[in-house]
């Protein structure tokens, strides 16, 4: 193993060192996935139970759409509690003063991003099945598709993020909760971009989980996959991921010549 790959793989064992030692930070992994998988698992079983067959596809595309979206939500959380979690334990200095450069720091979040997702994730896509019969593997190979735009998105929120807590210190913190959740009005997890205004379509076309999400639904409802949408939301994905390393390059230098690499956090 190479020494880049030693220091990576020596900060993300920091990291999964703390939840080998701490259950509620793996119940917290579980937690909220489970529980917005209940939510909207029972919606549908209403739904199924008032309107009959015709509902079952509409329960299907709500299930798919929160499952979905919690890759989006734990991939971006994942990345931004780590890194929040260096703030929170003044270390981010001491790293810096090693020989670690900030993209081995970033390969670092990003694997624990990918761990914490599919910890958090795959709990709920087994019970999804075991409680409301809904298999989320039904969508085939292209899930693997689905899985890594909505990865890519989370990161992409993430370095932003984490750019705004380099420049503003801890009272950019709670934007590691909000931010993503702000888009999800505009990302037609639940219903079709048709039904937006139509002044506010070209923004939710311009995000990569909308493309997604019109592409699980083209598969669930029309029994299609939609190929355009796909390469639509990777285009889109490279475009916001090299802006948002741009911004994180700039911060992270600013940040440094400030000295608030050592300062951040007290």
């Amino acid at each position: 193993m190479n020494a880049a790959l030693r220091r990576i793989w020596g900060l993300m064992y920091r990291h999964l060192t703390l939840y080998r030692r701490s259950w509620p930070r793996m119940l917290e992994l579980t937690y909220w996935p489970i529980l917005q998988m209940c939510i909207w698992g029972f919606t549908a079983s209403f739904l199924r139970a008032r309107m009959g067959n015709t509902a079952i596809m509409a329960g299907a595309a709500l299930l798919g759409g929160v499952l979905l979206w919690e890759v989006t939500l734990r991939s971006q959380m994942g990345m931004s509690i780590s890194f929040l979690e260096e703030i929170w334990s003044r270390n981010l200095g001491h790293i810096f003063v090693s020989p670690l450069r900030p993209y081995e720091m970033l390969a670092a979040l990003v694997g624990m991003s990918i761990i914490r997702m599919l910890l958090g994730v795959m709990p709920a896509i087994l019970l999804a099945w075991a409680f409301y019969a809904f298999n989320l593997f039904t969508l085939g190979p292209v899930l693997v598709l689905f899985f890594a735009n909505l990865m890519i998105m989370g990161w992409t929120v993430a370095l932003a993020v984490v750019s705004l807590i380099l420049r503003h210190g801890a009272g950019a913190e709670p934007l590691a909760w909000g931010v993503l959740f702000g888009l999800a009005p505009f990302s037609a997890v639940f219903y079709p971009v048709a039904v937006l205004p139509r002044a506010i379509q070209p923004f939710a076309l311009a995000l990569p989980t909308t493309h997604v999400f019109e592409g699980m639904r083209g598969i669930l409802l029309d029994g299609v996959v939609r190929w355009d949408h796909l390469a639509a939301a990777f285009g889109l994905n490279l475009a916001w991921l090299a802006a948002a390393a741009l911004l994180f390059a700039r911060q992270f230098h600013q940040a440094r010549v400030r000295g608030a690499l050592v300062s951040m956090g007290e």
